[in-house]
């Protein structure tokens, strides 16, 4: 593994920038203009390549497309009415898993190409999505209770965005529009978790069964087949999927109309409003390292508005973005009540004025807007408005809650673990040190399987990264608590991999002291989770979520093994 310079911003630095770079982070891989405005204001302008990382100015260079990404700063804001997903309703019933007496409800959501309306002064876009839309229906379920659904595929045959066929899985000879369904988050047996590999083609479906036997949490479904994961997902297929049960409940959270999804994603479009994924189409392989949107939609919408009342809302926040990490404020300088994260409730409100979410967090947070009556309060990240609410005046009734404790949580302690794991972050650059490929362990997809934890036991998975990126690390089927962060000495251990650490372990801040299935494994940091491996035994993965790393090695099959 090369050690890559550090000249200028880090692609992880770049990322972090959030909404100061936002359109620069996009529109290189036009044919770039000699500046770039950043905002409404006069004078605010920086150079469209310098300051860039490098894989950026690398695919500004090579691409020789003429498409022209569409700036959305010439746009109107706040026209468009922010949409609510509609709800995934049952088409019928099925046989329950575990009990084949028992009759269960039974979906069935499409996948299919369809034309939205992404802002009111934009020509439609075509886009693929389950059930037609972006984002797809949300599932609204309670703990405990069985589904089956039935995926289908109704996609067109050929692709619309640029596939890379030297990528694993995605060779010329597979169908170019096959498509299998993840649910993220979930605990569920092997055959119903979405294997890469097992991808139906147009005009098929596979029938999946989760047994929803886990707490109240928000996950969600995502595409995630092999070698183009990244180029569907970028396309509109994900979804919300929440899961409630009574202890939730009994804490009279804000509920009903005043809880609402907030689907954060990233994307860019050209002059006539069509999605647009920047490649280098002169080089060999278009493979882009990440990629970063100058267009930042909430629930499929850019610049939307939320008309709300002066009280407490409940906000659902997931960002399915392949790359791009929010760095989430509101303009009126008040407080979020965060009151959970990846699986569920924390064990008491976390009161923050900014939110870190990476490429497959959530965050479930209460904004009060009672002391907003008659104001408009806008969600930024950085500086890049992504939505603004309107508060009504007056004054209204508010019985909900926001209790000073949420829910019981026990912190996992090492000497529970039977086995620690030192597993490396790899990234492996090219003669000109861009890069080329990600792994985990210095493994590829096709090596043999190497984490092989029991069944009911405890591991503790140490994630060293060397790397100059920010990792959200997700491993399907588990939930998991985190340990600890640590600052390494990257030079040496990309040099002979050997650790040396150069600060104290740093416990996770509150925010993420709950239980998660995605962790931010820090650049030039040695992070250690805890995983009790509960659920099914069987063949599964663990990956980086972002998507450009997952399809081009970044991701590794494991074995869950039937208890010793």
């Amino acid at each position: 593994m090369r050690k890559r310079e550090r000249s200028g911003l880090t692609r992880r630095e770049f990322l972090r920038s959030g909404g100061l770079l936002a359109a620069a982070s996009a529109m290189p891989y036009a044919v770039a203009p000699e500046t770039l405005r950043l905002g409404p204001g006069p004078g605010r302008r920086i150079s469209a390549i310098c300051g860039l990382p490098r894989s950026a100015a690398r695919f500004a260079a090579a691409t020789g497309s003429k498409r022209i990404a569409l700036d959305p700063n010439t746009l109107a804001r706040f026209v468009d009415p922010l949409p609510i997903p509609q709800k995934a309703s049952p088409t019928g019933v099925a046989h329950s898993l575990h009990n084949g007496a028992s009759r269960i409800p039974h979906y069935r959501i499409a996948a299919h190409a369809f034309d939205a309306h992404v802002h009111r002064d934009m020509k439609t876009t075509r886009m693929w999505g389950f059930g037609g839309t972006f984002p797809g229906p949300t599932f609204d379920l309670r703990s405990g209770h069985e589904i089956s659904v039935e995926w289908t595929n109704e996609l067109p045959p050929q692709h619309f965005l640029p596939i890379d066929h030297s990528l694993h899985g995605a060779e010329a000879n597979v169908p170019e529009s096959r498509m299998v369904s993840h649910l993220h988050g979930a605990k569920v047996p092997a055959d119903s978790d979405g294997y890469p590999e097992d991808w139906v083609a147009p005009g098929k479906s596979k029938i999946y069964r989760y047994p929803n036997q886990q707490g109240a949490a928000m996950l969600w479904y995502h595409d995630h087949a092999m070698g183009i994961n990244r180029l569907n997902v970028f396309a509109g297929m994900s979804g919300a999927y929440i899961l409630r049960d009574d202890a939730e409940e009994n804490l009279h959270l804000p509920g009903g109309k005043h809880e609402i999804p907030l689907i954060l994603a990233d994307r860019m479009f050209d002059l006539d409003g069509q999605l647009y994924y920047p490649v280098a189409e002169a080089a060999p392989s278009p493979w882009n390292p990440e990629f970063f949107g100058n267009a930042n939609l909430v629930n499929g919408k850019l610049f939307p508005f939320l008309e709300v009342e002066p009280r407490k809302y409940r906000f659902r926040l997931l960002n399915v973005s392949n790359a791009r990490f929010y760095s989430l404020s509101l303009s009126s300088k008040q407080m979020f009540h965060q009151i959970g994260t990846d699986q569920g409730l924390l064990g008491a409100p976390v009161h923050q004025s900014l939110l870190t979410v990476a490429p497959a967090e959530r965050l479930d947070v209460i904004v009060d807007f009672k002391d907003n009556a008659g104001s408009n309060v806008v969600l930024n990240d950085g500086v890049t408005p992504l939505i603004q609410f309107r508060v009504s005046g007056g004054s209204v009734k508010d019985d909900s809650l926001l209790p000073d404790v949420l829910r019981p949580f026990e912190r996992l302690q090492e000497s529970s673990a039977s086995k620690t794991r030192m597993l490396s972050l790899d990234e492996i650059d090219d003669a000109v040190q861009q890069p080329a490929k990600m792994l985990l362990n210095g493994k590829t997809w096709s090596d043999p399987v190497s984490e092989n934890p029991r069944l009911n036991s405890t591991e503790i998975w140490s994630f060293i990264n060397p790397t100059e990126d920010s990792h959200p690390i997700h491993l399907h089927l588990v939930k998991f608590q985190i340990l600890d962060r640590q600052k390494i000495e990257d030079f040496a251990y990309a040099r002979n991999q050997k650790l040396i650490f150069q600060g104290p372990r740093v416990p996770p801040a509150p925010d993420e002291a709950g239980w998660k299935d995605t962790v931010r494994a820090d650049p030039k940091m040695l992070t250690r989770i805890i995983v009790p491996f509960e659920g099914y035994p069987g063949r599964y993965v663990w990956h980086c979520h972002i998507l450009e790393h997952e399809d081009n090695e970044m991701m590794r099959p494991y074995d869950v093994l039937p208890p010793a």
